[in-house]
C-alpha cells in the first residue's frame, strides 16, 4: 500500500496548480480516483447520536475505500463541526489515501449563537485565509478549500455573510469554494452572489447536492455558467434521489459538460458507514461507478472520478 507524499515536488512559488492535502501539496494527477465530497469526522447538534467521531471507524472506512480502488477523499467538514484535523494526517498515512480538508462555515443552525457572534467580531475571512495558509487550529494541517452553505431556496443573511467571507478568502488565496445546497436548491442564487456580486470565477465554485433536487434545467444552467456540479448522495439519509442521478449525469454529459461533473458519497452519519452496515465510501466505487459506466462509458466515468477533481480542487497557491 502506497503512502501519500508529505510534500510536493512543485516549488511553493511555482505557477503549476497543486491540490493542498493534509500531508502537503500534491499534483492533481496524484489524487487517483477521488470521492469529491465526503466526511471522515462530523459532529452537529442537528445529527444527535450519529456523530462521526470514532477515529478507528474512520480509518476502517478509508481503508475500505482504498480497497475498492479509491485514491483520495475530500472532506467537506468545515470549522466548528468536529473536523479532528490532527487525526487526518494519521488516517491518510495509515491508509495511503490522500485527504483534502476544509475551512468554511455551515448553516447557522449547526452552531451556538455565541460562537457565531465571536466569529463576526473576529473576522470570518481572516479565519478562512489563516486555515488555508497556516493551518486548522494548532494542528498545522492546512485546508484545501472553503465550504459554505445556502438555505432551502434562499440565501439568508448568514449565507451571504459566509459566502462573502469565502469570496474574500478565495481572492486572497485562489482556493475553490464548495457550497452545500440545501436539498439541492438555490444553485443559481449562489452563482449570482459568488460569481456576480463577489466576482469569483465560476470554475472556482463547486455546487454540492444537486442530485437532491433533480431539476435538469437548473443543473444545465449551472453547468453553462461554468461551475462544477457535485452529485453526492449515496449516504443512507439521502437515498431518495439516487436513482435519478444517472439520468441527470448523462444529460449533462450529452450536453458537453462531462468535464464539470464530480461524484461523492457524503457519508454524514455513523449509520451510513459501510463498517456499520451502510453504503459508506466504498459504495461510490462498488455500485455508483459501474452504474454510471453503463450510461456514460468507462472513459468519461474515469474522467469524472480522476481528472475533474484534480482541476476543481487544484490551486496556484500564492
Amino acid at each position: 500500500m502506497s503512502t501519500p507524499r508529505t510534500t510536493s515536488t512543485v516549488p511553493a512559488a511555482s505557477a503549476v496548480p497543486v491540490v493542498r492535502t493534509v500531508l502537503g501539496d500534491v499534483s492533481p494527477a496524484e489524487l487517483g480516483v477521488c470521492d469529491a465530497h465526503d466526511h471522515l469526522f462530523l459532529s452537529s447538534p442537528r445529527l444527535p447520536g450519529q456523530e462521526l467521531r470514532d477515529a478507528s471507524a474512520a480509518t476502517a472506512e478509508l481503508a475500505a475505500f482504498r480497497e475498492a480502488g479509491g485514491g483520495s477523499v475530500v472532506q467537506w467538514t468545515p470549522y466548528g463541526l468536529g473536523r479532528r484535523a490532527a487525526d487526518l494526517p494519521l488516517l491518510s498515512r495509515a491508509t495511503g489515501v490522500h485527504v483534502v480538508a476544509a475551512t468554511g462555515l455551515h448553516q447557522a443552525a449547526h452552531y451556538a449563537p455565541e460562537l457565531l457572534d465571536e466569529l463576526r467580531r473576529g473576522g470570518l475571512a481572516g479565519l478562512f485565509v489563516s486555515e488555508l495558509t497556516e493551518g486548522l487550529g494548532t494542528s498545522g494541517v492546512k485546508a484545501g478549500f472553503v465550504k459554505v452553505a445556502g438555505g432551502f431556496h434562499v440565501l439568508d443573511a448568514h449565507a451571504r455573510w459566509t459566502m462573502t467571507a469565502a469570496a474574500e478568502a478565495h481572492h486572497a488565496t485562489g482556493a475553490p469554494i464548495a457550497v452545500h445546497l440545501e436539498l439541492g436548491t438555490g444553485a443559481l442564487d449562489v452563482l449570482d452572489l459568488l460569481c456576480g456580486e463577489l466576482a469569483v470565477a465560476p470554475d472556482r465554485v463547486i455546487l454540492g447536492h444537486l442530485n437532491r433536487s433533480p431539476d435538469l434545467v437548473v443543473q444545465r444552467q449551472a453547468a453553462e455558467a461554468g461551475a462544477y456540479l457535485a452529485f453526492d448522495g449515496p449516504s443512507r439519509v439521502n437515498h431518495a434521489t439516487d436513482w435519478r442521478m444517472p439520468d441527470a449525469v448523462r444529460a449533462l454529459a450529452d450536453a458537453g459538460f462531462g468535464h464539470r461533473l464530480l461524484l461523492g458519497g457524503d457519508t454524514t452519519t455513523a449509520g451510513a458507514r459501510s463498517v456499520n452496515g451502510g453504503p459508506g465510501m466504498p459504495y461510490l466505487l462498488r455500485r455508483v461507478k459501474p452504474r454510471l459506466e453503463v450510461e456514460l462509458g468507462e472513459d468519461l466515468v474515469r474522467t469524472i472520478l480522476t481528472e475533474n477533481p484534480g482541476r476543481a480542487f487544484s490551486v496556484d497557491w500564492p
